[in-house]
This record gives structure tokens, sequence and C-alpha cells, in this order.
């Protein structure tokens, strides 16, 4: 059988192609497909512990089996990865929650985007996320700063190069279709959860000059405690599972950064995906 094979960020980096066709042999899993890529390509084999593998863009243990015409994508660490802070915030209930005429309407915007969010955004999402029923909105940015972030599982000695020099920009990276399918679910999360059904989530692809925004988070609830903790759900859960990957450029050269992706809600940081 033929899968297709894509890889991202590092790995992408590591044997110089994004996308190609894998023969495996019938009845063969994802294991077994890392396996051979290894053997073609050794220089995979040190990332072997901190991958994670989806299937048909959907997180997947390596024991699973694949069919003909499956795609298999390797998921490198992801720009925030699955932090002990992130694991509980994963878990945490809002109190209170919001009075029905808040959650009455859903508004749902989740983007990926390459231009750069202007103010306009930001008074378009102030307009629109938000109704009268809504005592409470939350707008979160995260941006560009100067300082380095923790390197990703096989970039330490890289980091160390730049570990005196300032950010001078960061580069995002991401696997499309699976990063808004897992911005989606979360969406859905935050609404069992926290009975918010007002919000949006938009990140940024592409190069991100500093103190610029990489991605922005509006929530609107009928009460504040249901908004904040919405809010921080939303950018917890999507740094620990989203497929968007981030480097951090210097003046001579860039830096990957992140942990091992987690797979779902609040869960253990991934290790179903475990490889040999």
């Amino acid at each position: 059988m033929n899968v297709t094979v894509r890889l991202f960020a590092l790995q992408r980096q590591q044997v110089g192609w994004r996308e190609r066709d894998l023969a495996l042999p019938d009845d063969a899993t994802i294991a077994d497909a890392w396996r051979a890529l290894v053997a073609e390509h050794p220089v995979l084999e040190p990332g072997g512990t901190s991958v994670r593998f989806a299937r048909n863009a959907v997180y997947a243990d390596a024991g699973e089996v694949l069919h003909d015409g499956d795609e298999l994508a390797v998921i490198p660490p992801v720009a925030g990865g699955a932090t002990p802070e992130s694991e509980g915030g994963a878990t945490h209930e809002s109190e209170g929650g919001a009075t029905p005429g808040a959650i009455a309407g859903r508004y749902r915007r989740i983007e990926l985007s390459e231009a750069p969010f202007d103010e306009a955004l930001l008074v378009e999402l102030r307009a629109a996320v938000p109704t009268a029923a809504d005592g409470a909105l939350v707008l979160f940015l995260g941006q560009t700063r100067e300082t380095p972030g923790t390197a990703a599982p096989g970039q330490e000695a890289q980091a160390r190069r730049f570990a005196a020099e300032h950010v001078e920009a960061l580069s995002y990276e991401a696997f499309p279709p699976m990063a808004l399918a897992v911005l989606d679910a979360i969406a859905d999360e935050i609404e069992a959860r926290f009975r918010v059904r007002r919000l949006a989530i938009l990140h940024r692809i592409g190069d991100v000059p500093l103190a610029d925004a990489s991605v922005v988070i509006a929530v609107a609830a009928g009460h504040r405690g249901a908004a904040f903790d919405a809010c921080r759900y939303a950018i917890e859960e999507l740094k620990a599972r989203a497929p968007i990957w981030k480097s951090e450029r210097f003046a001579g050269g860039s830096v990957w950064l992140g942990s091992p992706a987690r797979s779902g809600p609040g869960g253990a940081p991934g290790g179903e995906g475990g490889h040999t």
C-alpha cells in the first residue's frame, strides 16, 4: 500500500522535503511507517520520543493500522506544548455559569491568517463577539517578545548559540486543516465546560515582527468568571494541541520552540503517540 507522509518544522528541515509517498506492507502501522522513515533518514531518529502522529488529520496512536491512501502527518513539538500549568487549566470548570440569555446565539470565528492583526480587527471583534446580554468581553493578544522561549527537544544546542541575543521575529508554520479542526474542537469544549458560545480564535502564520500579535482570542459571556476561564482555556489548549509550530529568528539563525503535543483535552502529554 501507499500512504502520503507529511513533515513539518524541524523534521521538514532535516530531510529537505515536505510531502512524499511511502510504500508499506499491507496492515503496516504508524510505528512501522516511522521506522521506515528513520531507516531512510537516520537524522529523524533522535526526535522519535517527542513527535506525535496524525492519520488523516486526526491525532492517532502509533499502533494504529494504516490503509492505502491514508495521509500520515508527523507532528513535531508544537508552539506551546503540554505543560503542568496547561494540564491544570484544561480541567478547570467555570463557577457560576453564564445566564441562558448570554448563550442563546452562537458566534464562532476561527482562522489562520498571513495578514497582520491590526486595530481594525480588534474593533471588528469588539463589535461582533459580545451581545447586549453579555456582561464581559475578554480580549487576549499574544505578541512577539525579544527574549527567547523554551527550545523544542533537540534544539537545545542551537538555542545556546543565541542565548545572549534578542529575538528579531517569530515565524509560524501550521498544518491548516488539522489546526482549524483542533481549534474548532476547543471551541466545542469551551461551550460544554463554560457555557460560552461567543468567541473568536485567530492565529498568524508566517513571519511576525517584534511586538506584533500572533494570536487573538475574544470571548464574551454573561459574567466575567466564565469569560476569563474560557479565554484561558482557549490559549492553553491551543498551545498544547494545535499543530502550529514556532521558530525564533535571530541575526544568525533560528530555533524551533515547543514541547510534545497533547492529543486531547487535559490528558497526558501525548504519551499514546509513542514510538519504537
